[in-house]
C-alpha cells in the first residue's frame, strides 16, 4: 500500500500486510498484544518466500509468501523458519 502514515490503524496484518510511506520507508500493519492494527516500521525485508522454509541468518525479518501471506523468520529448536508473521 503506497503513502502510509506511520502508526495509523489499518486493517489487514495477515495478508499484504506491508506498504511505504510517502518517503519511502517499508512499514508492516501488525497488532501487538492484540490492540487494534496499526503500522510499524518494517525489519529488513527478503522479497517472496515460501512459509517453513529455512531462513539462515534472517532471525527477525520479514518476508511474504506468494499468496500475500505476512512472514517472518523464527528460530526455534535449532534452525531458523518462515512463519506466519501475524501470530
Amino acid at each position: 500500500m503506497p503513502n502510509v502514515e506511520l502508526g495509523s490503524y489499518c486493517d489487514n496484518s495477515t495478508y499484504y500486510a506491508f506498504g511505504v510511506t510517502s518517503w519511502g520507508r517499508l512499514v508492516f500493519c501488525g497488532s501487538p498484544r492484540r490492540y487494534e492494527p496499526r503500522w510499524f516500521r518494517s525489519p529488513e525485508m527478503h522479497g517472496i518466500k515460501n512459509e517453513g522454509d529455512f531462513c539462515p541468518a534472517f532471525d527477525g525479518e520479514v518476508a511474504q509468501a506468494p499468496d500475500g501471506l505476512f512472514l517472518t523468520c523464527v528460530a526455534y529448536e535449532g534452525a531458523s523458519r518462515w512463519v506466519r508473521g501475524d501470530t
